[in-house]
């Protein structure tokens, strides 16, 4: 959908911002940029939309030069999602967020009920909010309104700058949620620059990583995380690296115990077994010693969760055993997962050698 061939971005005084920058984003793709202040990962993206346009080299959008697209046009084609949002304070929430189908003269009534559709999508009731002014807003809603009028004009490119840089922690995590329901929904192909590694980890399903001079490694987050291109690479991630792995690394059956299951009243010959209702759901703990009472298990976790919550909610209960289900076959009993198997989950999952997705380093300025 998106693709840099030798891009370079050269200034007047002779800073070099970009140079012979090469990469591809696929449709419906998330890719995040991170790297520090000034390392180019925003003259990037301002260049898909031409808010920057590139001294060397060419952007393709859709298989389409954007050079030879008049910029106004190319950029109602594109959603762009800033920190400070931008929203017009003399406008509605409703009317801010249906500015790009007006624009492109789409009937006021059609706008409006599109604006109050994606209002919806990103969790803002419009019979609540649509009628108030972004100054009515707290910061998280005011982000989310700017993610729904990006969407308004339902483009295929979404540009995201920061986007949850301006709230408090709890609100930027829910934020995060929220997009990524959001994005599974619509799959939009995004571009999406941060400085915040664990939100580049959380969102990206391919992390670019600037350095001083260069890309240093263009990956899936859990390669960036397990195998590191370069040292440079190695020292951004953190020597806590393989902890913030574990919000890349899902749940799989493979990694599950499997003790005896009874049902009630069944005799077993072992220590505990799982207590398992008429329809195969886990229900609680039994002991050989005292069958007659059941402990209550902790809440069970689905396949396919990721071995950050399955952690946080082993840390919860003090029996060091998480029962999981299958989400696809109506919730039925999967196994047991322990915090040794969240260990070999995380070797098994780490790569021995960086992805060939890996492209050559490319070369960018500290502007």
């Amino acid at each position: 959908m998106i693709r840099f061939e030798h891009v370079t971005k050269r200034y007047a005084d002779g800073t070099t911002a970009v140079d012979d920058l090469s990469f591809d984003v696929a449709e419906g793709e998330l890719v995040t940029l991170v790297g520090p202040s000034g390392c180019g990962k925003t003259t990037t993206m301002k260049m898909v939309n031409r808010l920057i346009e590139p001294t060397e080299g060419r952007i393709f959008l859709d298989g389409e030069d954007i050079s030879t697209v008049d910029p106004v046009r190319l950029r109602r084609r594109i959603g762009y999602v800033i920190q400070q949002v931008g929203l017009f304070p003399h406008r509605t929430v409703l009317d801010n967020t249906a500015t790009v189908p007006h624009l492109l003269g789409v009937p006021r009534a059609r706008a409006r009920a599109r604006a109050a559709e994606l209002l919806d999508l990103v969790g803002l009731d419009p019979g609540t909010y649509g009628d108030r002014y972004p100054e009515q807003l707290s910061g998280g809603q005011r982000q989310r309104v700017g993610v729904a009028r990006a969407l308004a004009a339902d483009p295929p490119v979404l540009l995201m700058d920061e986007p949850f840089g301006a709230v408090d922690p709890v609100v930027r995590e829910r934020l995060q949620s929220e997009f990524l329901r959001l994005q599974s929904q619509v799959r939009k192909t995004v571009l999406l620059v941060t400085h915040d590694l664990e939100e580049a980890v959380r969102l990206g399903d391919r992390i670019a990583v600037y350095g001083q001079g260069t890309i240093e490694q263009f990956a899936a987050p859990a390669t960036v995380l397990g195998a590191p291109a370069t040292p440079y690479v190695a020292d951004f991630v953190g020597a806590d690296r393989g902890l913030k792995r574990l919000s890349v690394t899902p749940v799989e059956e493979s990694h599950l115990e499997h003790p005896p299951t009874v049902r009630a009243g069944d005799a077993f010959d072992a220590p505990w077994a799982v207590l398992l209702d008429a329809d195969g759901r886990p229900e609680g703990w039994v002991s050989a010693e005292h069958p007659e009472h059941t402990r209550q298990t902790p809440a069970p976790l689905p396949l396919g969760a990721s071995l950050r919550e399955a952690l946080a909610a082993l840390l919860q209960d003090d029996t060091g055993r998480l029962p999981v289900i299958d989400p696809v076959d109506g919730g039925r009993y999967a196994g047991v997962l322990t915090p040794a198997g969240i260990h070999r989950a995380l070797r098994r999952a780490a790569p021995e050698t960086p992805a060939p997705e890996t492209p050559p380093a490319q070369k960018l300025s500290s502007r």
